[in-house]
């Protein structure tokens, strides 16, 4: 039997299982699918191997650690230096990407974007910075403290903490952070947000199937709002076609996969 799991802190809230076991069930495949909370990033390696798993998927807050636990990272990852999904390879473990495409796919309904605002400096930052950078969109980094800016500055991506910023018109932004997961926290000041919101076009939350302080404000604004649903989705799916190295092409994989969300 083929063992995959996902990893992050908190991850009970994870349907992962649910989308990658839908799809095992409905291909009749030898495998499931688990979550395991990992509070120590340490750790991230040695339980991999203990659990002698296939695969995993990797979230918050445990991308950029997952980076530099592999003995290969490979496509935009190399880039990003955060890494979601982990593959086993003859005995080796293999960093993908899957959060970029996966975003970009979800935001298409928006249509034509010129700019963009993130807010958040962690690994789904930079996997977000650098999708959009690739589709030609200017895109702003604003994280509350500095600490985290420099791998975006090195990058030359624009970029600010509280002490710097002055709000500007974005047509989208995003929230990479985990304010509104557990909590009623938005990403940053209230009155901040709302002055943003007042000239922008978008707002995505990275967290989904919850409303979250972000989007219920944006929403409050008259921006048109999506969560992580189908980032989720479309990340997933490439997942899932990384861990059966590549055996079962996108479309079977979306047409099960999408399913699950009404089970």
């Amino acid at each position: 039997m083929k063992l995959f799991s996902i990893f992050g802190n908190p991850v009970a809230h994870s349907i992962s299982p649910k989308l990658h076991n839908t799809v095992i069930d409905a291909l009749g495949l030898d495998a499931c699918y688990t979550r395991t909370h990992i509070e120590n990033p340490s750790l991230l390696k040695d339980t991999f191997i203990a659990m002698q798993l296939d695969g995993a998927n990797v979230t918050v807050p445990h991308k950029e650690v997952a980076f530099s636990i592999c003995d290969e990272v490979r496509g935009i990852a190399q880039k990003i230096k955060a890494v979601n999904t982990l593959v086993k390879e003859n005995n080796k473990i293999i960093g993908y990407n899957t959060d970029a495409p996966g975003f970009l796919a979800s935001i298409e309904s928006f249509g034509k974007i010129e700019n963009a605002l993130i807010l958040g400096a962690g690994g789904t930052a930079k996997a977000v910075a650098f999708a959009l950078d690739e589709n030609k969109i200017h895109t702003t980094v604003f994280n509350r403290s500095k600490e985290r800016l420099g791998f975006f500055t090195e990058n030359k991506f624009e970029t600010y903490h509280k002490d710097t910023f002055s709000p500007s018109s974005y047509d989208l932004i995003i929230n990479t952070t985990s304010a509104g997961l557990n909590n009623e926290e938005l990403p940053c000041e209230k009155e901040l947000l709302e002055k943003l919101m007042q000239k922008a076009k978008f707002a995505f939350d990275v967290i989904y199937n919850k409303p979250t302080p972000f989007l219920t404000l944006a929403r409050q604004n008259n921006l048109t709002c999506k969560d992580g649903s189908d980032m989720l989705l479309h990340q997933g799916i490439l997942a899932f076609h990384l861990f059966f190295h590549k055996k079962y092409d996108i479309q079977t994989i979306k047409h099960h996969m999408k399913k699950a969300f009404s089970l």
